[in-house]
């Protein structure tokens, strides 16, 4: 089978980078257009040309350092951040006194605060407080003194910038509690999948060396014994509770990722394909197999599913009914779904039986056949009559899809079947 890396990645703090980007571009060109419109104004304004020369080539240049934390480096930031300060500084050299004094932008005006959400954005609010508190202090010292305009800009950009870097840390630990519940989640669902090929197949081994070696006698006695000691101990081990630990579980810098290795493809069982001969094969001369005479079409991967839960349920039959039971299979396809029944004549399931069984770790109805219907989005319905058999009836939508399978693989068009196509057959 296929095997692939599955990643799935998350991040809402990338959106904060791009929008940090355009951000930059756009205050440089206002803080240009306010110098154009008052340049006469200006003592010396060679100065702020000189300036606005150097802001403009360094915006430009430095866009792909903050189109993410990875290149946003802590001496990208220190740089960005000086030179923030030094168009700050600059100020009352080409400016003129007046125009300071009444409240008048500094050379790079709200470009400044570009600066202090890199920080922010980077590491949170602490770095955020750092950064403000560095562009209040150049405020004050350009203005000569703490004037009220001064200290509401100051308190401004401060708890701005505090604020968004606290809420880019509470994202982070979002993120990341986040990936290990979708983490926990795959874990637990290829544990389930296991535990049902497991008792498909080694337990129903280990059940009937057991029987039969209590049947012969002698070491073929001992032999059983053990096999029965196994298989308790692995039907613990399979229905025990524990999730296995974090594989592989990241924070870098485009969010928190989860890999799960050795998935297998899910585009394969996205295609339509005949439940029909899936099934055909456990007709025997005590299982009869009644189907409709047209296609039975179902995804692939849920026609697997239905498949190996009807296997289950025939297993169960020839442990529990004798082995002299007979068992009746039915494929009614309706309009909008697939229906399976699976009928015996045994003796049936006393009341109770079936939940003192999961409590003993015997979980075949329950992941074999109710698990793998419930994955496939279907239902599994159990009657059963003491003295008069068991029917178990298996019902899947047309549209349904292993849910690992990616929604953009997805086709339920391309399952339906030839409509009045629903198929009768009398059971025995």
């Amino acid at each position: 089978m296929a095997k692939r890396e599955t990643v799935m990645r998350m991040s809402v703090e990338q959106p904060l980078w791009r929008a940090l980007t355009g951000y930059r571009v756009l205050t440089l060109f206002y803080a240009i257009g306010l110098f154009v419109t008052k340049y006469d104004e200006f003592l010396r304004p060679e100065v702020a040309v000189g300036y606005f020369g150097v802001l403009f080539a360094w915006t430009f240049a430095t866009l792909p350092k903050v189109a993410n934390a990875a290149s946003c480096t802590k001496r990208f930031l220190a740089a960005d951040l000086t030179i923030a300060l030094t168009g700050v500084l600059l100020t009352p050299v080409a400016d003129a006194h007046d125009r300071i004094v009444e409240g008048g932008p500094t050379l790079p005006s709200i470009w400044t605060a570009g600066s202090v959400l890199a920080f922010a954005i980077k590491g949170g609010w602490r770095w955020a407080a750092f950064a403000s508190a560095l562009v209040g202090v150049a405020n004050v010292v350009q203005r000569g003194a703490l004037s009220q305009d001064t200290l509401h800009n100051v308190l401004l950009v401060w708890v701005a910038s505090i604020a968004i870097g606290y809420v880019v840390e509470v994202a982070r630990a979002s993120e990341r509690t986040l990936a290990r519940a979708l983490e926990i989640e795959a874990a637990t669902r290829e544990r389930v999948r296991l535990a049902r090929d497991i008792h498909d197949g080694v337990l129903q081994v280990l059940a009937m060396v057991q029987r039969r070696g209590s049947a012969l006698g002698g070491e073929a006695a001992d032999l059983g014994r053990l096999a029965g000691e196994q298989e308790v101990a692995l039907r613990t081990l399979v229905s025990g509770a524990l999730v296995p630990v974090s594989r592989v579980s990241e924070d870098v810098v485009e969010g928190a990722v989860v890999r799960a290795v050795d998935e297998p493809d899910p585009r394969d069982d996205s295609a339509p394909c005949d439940l029909r001969p899936l099934l055909a094969p456990y007709a025997t001369s005590k299982v009869t197999f009644s189907e409709p005479g047209a296609s039975v079409p179902l995804a692939a991967g849920a026609a697997k599913e239905l498949a190996a839960a009807v296997g289950a349920a025939l297993d169960n039959v020839h442990r529990h009914a004798g082995a002299d039971a007979r068992a009746w299979i039915l494929i009614e396809d309706e309009p909008d779904a697939v229906v399976v029944t699976v009928r015996d004549d045994g003796p049936g399931i006393p009341e109770g039986r079936l939940a003192q069984a999961e409590g003993e770790g015997r979980l075949g109805v329950a992941l074999s056949i109710r698990g793998r219907l419930r994955e496939i989005g279907g239902t599994a319905e159990l009657i059963s009559v003491p003295g008069q058999g068991t029917e178990v009836e298996l019902k899947v939508p047309k549209d349904a899809v292993p849910k690992d399978v990616p929604k953009n693989v997805r086709d339920p068009k391309a399952l339906k079947g030839p409509k009045g196509a629903r198929g009768k057959a009398e059971k025995a």
